[in-house]
């Protein structure tokens, strides 16, 4: 994501040894701690406010509004990806950045999206019941399966397709991507369909989970980051296969443009041959990316669960331990992300106030010089490797706190609990080698 053009030469092999360390030891403080005691802290809250939900509508159609705008921007404005607001708002603003708020401040998407509020007007008008009680008819034997089929096209494009950040292509896919939904939610209802269908919701509502921000019947509360990850119910395995997806596809897109991934195909990482180029490539490294996380992952509950000697059925254990990939698919994302998010949420600012090329300032930030210098040269390398690496082995020690509260739901005794967790402690670890190691090694541009 950065198109980094250097080697990194800070010493990258002791910050993969202490990252390891790291996870190693949290699993061994958390299997010695009583398990009352770690219930007791994750089960703190703080309340703060209550409100209502009245302002949604309002909320949603400002969203909606703002979507529109955009749709007709990247139809009719700039062809240049870095001066029209469309894919600046896409990929930086909504999914680079969108995605930390989600996980830092909680389920703003719930208000933010842009088909709550036309949903509510389209049901009022044409008399569907606002509450789905009278709509039905998508079975329930699809689960998550709709969006996971959906989050896996999306990252196609992101990822595969020859043009994502194309104004034109890009408000073509998006229109009709909106389109579709909001069919959807006439036909299946609001709430099922974004429960199950629409994968930004599922994927941002799953992310919010780990938020220190809980949101209950109006009342708003502070608790500890990924308490609401160990209230969660099992998923089905729709649901599990989705998260490891959204991990899984940051991963390849991390792995698809170093060096090491390239050479397997003879590709000279010096002489990029560009994206269409790589089609097959991608699409294969994509699939094959996802097959082997889910392989570890049920791998290591497997034998997690027979080392605790537990007849709890495998299914249930998957569907429960996977909440604790949330916290690591969150950190994934914010390393691979943040230079993105730094140089071209910048140009996000400067395009905003000037959809349509047409010498607008709406926003005061069209003349507003790009420092794009923040990401570049030694001293930023420093901060930002220092960053990242911080941040992905945060997320694999929070994932290690997790799931071991996530396990005594399934093993009461601690001495099963903490036996159960070690196949997985021993994935997190080789992953987090793995993610270091994406960030520091090179890449072609």
């Amino acid at each position: 994501a950065s198109d980094r053009g250097h080697v990194l030469l800070l010493p990258t092999g002791y910050y993969l040894a202490g990252g390891a360390l790291a996870v190693a030891v949290s699993f061994l403080v958390l299997a010695l701690l009583p398990p009352a005691a770690l219930d007791n802290f994750w089960r703190k809250r703080l309340s703060l406010l209550t409100f209502g939900d009245h302002p949604r509508t309002i909320v949603s159609l400002i969203s909606f509004a703002g979507f529109a705008l955009l749709i007709a921007a990247g139809l009719f404005g700039s062809r240049d990806p870095l001066s029209n607001p469309l894919p600046l708002v896409v990929w930086t603003l909504l999914w680079a950045g969108f995605t930390l708020l989600q996980g830092i401040v909680g389920n703003l998407w719930s208000w933010l999206n842009p088909w709550y509020g036309p949903w509510r007007v389209a049901s009022r008008v044409l008399g569907i019941h606002a509450g789905d009680a009278k709509q039905s008819g998508l079975p329930s034997w699809l689960g998550y399966w709709p969006a996971f089929v959906l989050f896996f096209a999306f990252a196609w494009f992101e990822l595969i397709d020859p043009a994502p950040d194309d104004p034109a292509r890009l408000a073509l896919a998006a229109g009709l991507y909106w389109l579709a939904s909001f069919a959807a939610m006439l036909i299946f209802g609001y709430g099922t369909w974004s429960r199950r269908g629409e994968f930004l919701t599922v994927f941002f509502s799953m992310v919010a989970r780990f938020a220190p921000f809980e949101h209950d019947e109006g009342r708003l509360s502070l608790c500890w980051p990924g308490a609401k990850l160990l209230a969660a119910e099992p998923l089905p395995l729709s649901g599990t296969a989705f998260l490891l997806l959204a991990l899984s596809s940051v991963s390849f897109d991390g792995l698809s443009k170093t060096f090491f991934w390239l050479a397997r195909f003879g590709i000279n990482p010096l002489e990029f041959p560009g994206r269409t180029a790589l089609i097959g490539i991608g699409s294969y490294g994509l699939v094959l990316t996802f097959i082997l996380l889910a392989a570890a992952f049920a791998l290591a509950v497997f034998l997690g669960q027979r080392l605790a000697g537990d007849a709890q059925s495998f299914g249930k254990a998957a569907g429960l331990l996977v909440w604790s990939i949330v916290p690591i698919a969150l950190a994934y994302h914010i390393a691979h992300y943040l230079t993105v998010l730094l140089v071209d949420g910048q140009y996000a600012l400067v395009a905003l106030s000037d959809p349509f090329a047409l010498g607008w300032n709406l926003f005061g930030t069209a003349d507003m010089m790009v420092e794009a210098g923040v990401v570049a040269g030694a001293q930023s390398a420093w901060w930002l490797w220092n960053l990242q690496a911080g941040v992905i082995i945060a997320g694999h020690v929070l994932a290690v706190l997790v799931a071991h509260g996530l396990a005594w739901r399934l093993h009461p005794q601690p001495s099963r609990a903490a036996l159960s967790q070690l196949p997985l402690t021993l994935m997190m670890i080789a992953y987090t080698i793995f993610g270091l190691w994406l960030l520091a090694t090179p890449t072609a541009g």
